[in-house]
């Protein structure tokens, strides 16, 4: 490889096991630019789709992946053969999560567990 530059192709596996892509990219593209060209070609099929680039969460090798990083700082080269594709899973965080948050954090504090570790 050329130091790296030249493209890198990616699929997205999506949480019912169907995929986005494969698509190559630029080493330096973004995660959250990642994010964006998955929101932008979401299947209109599915029940759960996300809203925004923050309802996603993309996982390459175990890691979820921060948007500032690009995609050469986000790969894994071990196991990945040369000029392969690389299948990252796509995890869409559920609507209903922020609220349930924002609910628990006005709501008192109450004992939810009775556990007791010996």
């Amino acid at each position: 490889m050329a130091g790296g530059k030249e493209p890198i192709e990616v699929r997205f596996r999506l949480f019912d096991g169907t995929d986005i892509g494969p698509t190559k990219y630029d080493p330096s593209t973004t995660v959250s630019a990642l994010k964006e060209f998955i929101l932008a070609r979401w299947p209109q099929d599915k029940d759960i789709s996300p809203k925004t680039v923050n309802d996603l969460k993309l996982i390459n090798a175990g890691r979820i992946l921060e948007n500032n990083r690009t995609l050469a700082e986000s790969r894994v080269p071990v196991g990945e053969v040369p000029g392969g594709v690389i299948t990252m899973h796509v995890v869409v965080r559920p609507p209903q999560a922020d609220k349930n948050k924002k609910q628990l954090a006005n709501s008192p504090k109450q004992n939810r567990c009775g556990c007791t570790i010996l």
